[in-house]
């Protein structure tokens, strides 16, 4: 492998400059890699033999069954490159992607920890040759086998122990994973939510509909038919909500609502969206994608107030609930797409003094930008879980009018290529 490429994957070339984009492989490595989806100008493959190591590789830490946790791609990477390799591509998608100049590119925030990070895991069920259930990761290179797990370095101990325990049961009920060739089982996915700061875990199974004794879990999705993913009707046999601590406030979380997976890390995250706000007490902020609330409540108390906007509306009754249950007067939630959302909401409130963002990977459709536009805010805090996004919607409202002054890339995911920033946009003053 010569190099990375955005998302992390490593790039290789033929002699004839054939390029492919092999996952599971660092710079400097040899691999065998099986090739998947191949197009005119490159091929997309995935490692499945580490062959000769890169010299710059440090040893595994997270194994599964002899192989590299799936989760932890770049566990192969000290720490302090991967933290340098985040900033390059932080840099490379701003200029080269969106072509935007001028900025300043702060140093990035390193993790608080680099391992037993994450408050959230999603596992897998299936099965071994000789029958025997399995829970943990799907296979590098293989999604239609499972590798089981018995301690993910990226979970905290008690994660790793609801997840064991949940096994340990099903495996005593006889109960048969679900494969999706045959369509016949019961057992899909385990999702395993944690309150790092409450000590409280919630545990959700995801099965097909059949008959079998109580589980003991908190929830239980049913899924019925081919559909994959985690996404069902779901019944309450223990703790309905999550309840976790953040930036010195209390939160309620539905299990369809999303939280940063990264507890202590958000914190710092949130911080940073506080002080590109600059609120002074009096201001109007807007904040779409607001979720349960998180960044928007926890800026009130430094705002004059808060609206919040979220499509989905079980984020938006936890976010009231939180407000209410903190003592928080001047925030208000709205359940709307924020591409229909804005204009009423201008409308209603008038116009912000700071828009906050957080939208999904995906970031910000062309419409969403000119939504956001017209709203007319001197200042935009932009928080972006993907670079390669932010990159051409920051270039859509610089070519509106704003300037992007300062981007500090965040390691909100240690062990991966993924990459968290916060941006500022700021339109001239007239």
């Amino acid at each position: 492998m010569e190099s990375l490429a955005q998302g992390g994957r490593g790039i290789a070339r033929r002699e004839d400059g054939f390029v492919v984009f092999v996952s599971g492989a660092l710079p400097g490595d040899v691999v065998r890699a099986r090739v998947g989806r191949s197009k005119k100008g490159y091929a997309e493959a995935a490692t499945i033999e580490l062959i000769e190591p890169s010299p710059e590789r440090v040893a595994d830490t997270c194994l599964h069954e002899g192989e590299p946790c799936p989760g932890a791609p770049w566990q192969g990477l000290a720490y302090e490159r991967q933290l340098a390799l985040k900033t390059e591509q932080v840099e490379e998608a701003l200029r080269r992607l969106g072509g935007l100049d001028g900025f300043e590119l702060e140093p990035i925030v390193p993790a608080a920890e680099p391992w037993r990070y994450r408050n959230k895991l999603e596992y897998s069920f299936g099965e071994r040759e000789d029958g025997e259930l399995v829970l943990g990761f799907h296979r590098r290179g293989n999604w239609r086998e499972v590798v089981d797990v018995e301690d993910c370095h990226l979970a905290s101990d008690t994660n790793n122990e609801a997840r064991n325990t949940l096994r340990d049961w099903a495996r005593s009920e006889g109960l048969p994973a679900y494969g999706p060739d045959d369509e016949r089982g019961v057992l899909r996915n385990l999702v395993v939510r944690e309150g790092v700061r409450t000590g409280q875990v919630q545990t959700r199974l995801v099965t097909s509909a059949a008959d079998f004794v109580r589980p003991p879990v908190d929830l239980h999705t049913v899924i019925d038919g081919p559909a994959g993913g985690t996404d069902g009707p779901t019944g309450v046999l223990g703790e309905e909500h999550l309840e976790e601590e953040l930036c010195g406030l209390r939160f309620r979380v539905s299990h369809a609502a999303f939280f940063q997976t990264n507890t202590r890390m958000a914190e710092q995250l949130y911080a940073i969206c506080a002080e590109y706000a600059g609120l002074t007490g009096s201001e109007r902020l807007f904040d779409l994608f607001c979720g349960i609330g998180t960044i928007g409540l926890s800026l009130a108390s430094q705002a004059g107030e808060v609206w919040g906007v979220e499509s989905v509306p079980e984020a938006v009754a936890d976010a009231e609930r939180n407000a209410k249950r903190n003592g928080i007067a001047n925030a208000r939630f709205v359940a709307a797409d924020a591409r229909l959302g804005i204009r009423p909401l201008v409308e209603e409130a008038g116009k912000p003094d700071v828009l906050v963002l957080d939208p999904p990977r995906a970031g910000l459709s062309k419409k969403v930008v000119r939504r956001v536009i017209e709203a007319e805010a001197p200042r935009i805090v932009y928080v972006s879980c993907n670079p390669t996004t932010l990159a051409p919607n920051a270039a859509q409202l610089t070519d509106a009018g704003y300037v992007l002054r300062r981007v500090r890339p965040v390691d909100m995911f240690p062990q991966t290529p993924h990459v968290e920033c916060v941006a500022l946009l700021e339109r001239p003053s007239q």
